[in-house]
C-alpha cells in the first residue's frame, strides 16, 4: 500500500475535520446526553471552523444555512455577471461583491482611460457606502488617501464640489444623519439608506420654530450668496460664524436657547449653533426662552442614512439626462477628467473615474459619460466633482492618473468601507 504524505498545514486541516466528524458522530450516537428529541446531521452548522448544535443556533439554523448557499450563489452569479458585462475590460477583484474595471475607449478616435468600480452588496453585507469629510469640521483639505484610511475604506472617490479657497463642500452633504451643508442651486444628490439608494434634485426645507412662531431658514453651512438669506452655522463649520451681512445681526442659541444676540460673528457653541441673517428677520426670536431647529428635505427622504450631492444629472430614470443649464454647471463642459456614481435597477451600486487632459486619454464631455454611465446599467448617475479632483483610490493606493500624483488635496469623498463583522459564534451562545 502507497504511503501519501501530507504537508503539515494540510495534515492539520485533516485532523480538525476528523475531530469535528468525530463530535457529529458523537452527537448523533450519545442522545441520552440530550433532553428531547434525537439530533441529526442537518441539524449541526460549522461556525468559524466548529460545529454548534441546535443548542447554540436555536431557531436560526435553517435560516443561517439557507442564507450561507443564497450568498454562495449569488456571488458565483456576480461573478459571471461581471464577466459577461464587461468582455472588453480587464476585470480586477477588489473584495466579496466588488469588482475594478479597467478599459482603454476611444472616442472620435483618441483614447479614454476609464475605471469602473461596481459593488454588490447584498453578497458582502459588511461593506458601507458613506461620504467622508478630510476632518472634523468643514474647512479642511486632505488627499483621498488619507480620508481613505481615516475611514477604513477600500475604495473611495472624490465627492461633491467644493470651495478651493476653504474646503467647505458646495452642495448637500449628510453622514450618519447629520446635515453637515445644505443644497446649491437645488442640485442633483444621491441618498444611501440602509437597503438601496435614490436620486433628485434636493431642496431644504428648514426653519427655527417657537412658540408658534416659524422662521424659514435658507442653508446650513454654506457661503452667503444673498443678504436676505438666514443661514445656521453649527460646530462642523468651525469655531466662529462668518460676518453678519449689512444690516444684520447673529443669534446664538445653545441647548435651544437664545444665550446671546449681536452684530459681530459669535463662538459657535459646541451644544447649539449661530444664525446669522437680516435683524429685521431675526428680531422675533431675540426674546424667545426656547427655539428648535427643524431640518428635513424636499424630497422627503425619512430614512436616509447619507447624502452627496454632485451635478449634472447623467442618468435619470433610465435615459440619458445632462441638465447642466438647470443646476447651473455651464463652466464645467467640455472634454475633462471625470468623476461619477449611480446605481443599477437590481441595486449595484457604479462608480466611475475617467483620466483625461493628456495624450493618453484625452477626457469625456458629459453627455459622453452619460451615454456610458447608460451603457453599463445605471438606471440613475450623476457627475461628482472632476477636472483636477478626479481620483480613484482601491485598496491602499490610488489607481487612475490625476495630473498631481496622489490627487489634489480634497475636500470630501465618497468611501466605501469594510466593517468588522459581528462574531457569529458569540452572538449564538445565551447569557
Amino acid at each position: 500500500m502507497d504511503t501519501i504524505l501530507l504537508p503539515p498545514k494540510n495534515f492539520s486541516k485533516l485532523i480538525a475535520n476528523t475531530l469535528n466528524v468525530s463530535i457529529v458522530v458523537g452527537l448523533l450516537f450519545s442522545q441520552h446526553i440530550f433532553e428531547g428529541p434525537p439530533i441529526s446531521a442537518h441539524e449541526l452548522i460549522i461556525a468559524n471552523n466548529a460545529i454548534v448544535s441546535p443548542i447554540l443556533q436555536g431557531a436560526n439554523l435553517e435560516k443561517n444555512i439557507k442564507e450561507k448557499i443564497s450568498i454562495e450563489e449569488q456571488t458565483k452569479n456576480f461573478n459571471e455577471q461581471i464577466r459577461q458585462k464587461y468582455k472588453q475590460g480587464v476585470v480586477i477583484d477588489v473584495d466579496r461583491g466588488v469588482k475594478q474595471i479597467n478599459f482603454t475607449k476611444y472616442y472620435q478616435g483618441s483614447p479614454v482611460r476609464i475605471k469602473v468600480i461596481e459593488v454588490n452588496s447584498k453578497i458582502n453585507p459588511n461593506l458601507q457606502l458613506t461620504p467622508a469629510l478630510a476632518s472634523d469640521t468643514l474647512g479642511k483639505k486632505s488627499t483621498i488617501t488619507t480620508i481613505a484610511k481615516r475611514n477604513n475604506a477600500i475604495v473611495a472617490i472624490n465627492g461633491t464640489f467644493f470651495k478651493p479657497s476653504t474646503g467647505v463642500p458646495l452642495g448637500t452633504l449628510m453622514i450618519n444623519k447629520k446635515v453637515y451643508t445644505g443644497p446649491i442651486y437645488n442640485r442633483v444628490a444621491m441618498g444611501i439608506f440602509d437597503n438601496g439608494y435614490d436620486m433628485a434634485r434636493i431642496q431644504l426645507d428648514a426653519s427655527l420654530k417657537s412658540f408658534g412662531k416659524n422662521l424659514k431658514v435658507d442653508n446650513i453651512n454654506q457661503p452667503r450668496t444673498l443678504s436676505t438669506h438666514i443661514i445656521v452655522y453649527t460646530p462642523e463649520w468651525g469655531k466662529v460664524a462668518p460676518a453678519s451681512p449689512q444690516y444684520g445681526q447673529q443669534l446664538v442659541v445653545a441647548d435651544n436657547k437664545v444665550i446671546n444676540v449681536s452684530t459681530s460673528p459669535q463662538v459657535i457653541p459646541e451644544n447649539g449653533f449661530v444664525v446669522v441673517g437680516p435683524a429685521q428677520k431675526l428680531n422675533e426670536f431675540t426674546k424667545v426662552k426656547d427655539v428648535t431647529l427643524d431640518v428635513s428635505t424636499i424630497p422627503n427622504w425619512d430614512n436616509v442614512n447619507h447624502i452627496i450631492s454632485g451635478g449634472p444629472y447623467l442618468v435619470k430614470n433610465s435615459q440619458v439626462y445632462v441638465d447642466v443649464s438647470e443646476q447651473k454647471l455651464g463652466s464645467i463642459g467640455g472634454r475633462n477628467p471625470r468623476s461619477a456614481v449611480g446605481y443599477t435597477a437590481d441595486g449595484n451600486l457604479i462608480i466611475v473615474a475617467v483620466d483625461g487632459r493628456e495624450e493618453a486619454s484625452v477626457g469625456l464631455t458629459l453627455t459622453e459619460l452619460a451615454n456610458f454611465m447608460k451603457s453599463i446599467g445605471c438606471v440613475n448617475a450623476m457627475n461628482l466633482d472632476g477636472g483636477g479632483s478626479t481620483v480613484l483610490y482601491v485598496n491602499g493606493k490610488v489607481v487612475n492618473h490625476p495630473k498631481v500624483q496622489g490627487g489634489i488635496a480634497l475636500s470630501n469623498a465618497l468611501t466605501l468601507n469594510k466593517i468588522e463583522p459581528d462574531n457569529q459564534l458569540k452572538a449564538s451562545i445565551p447569557e
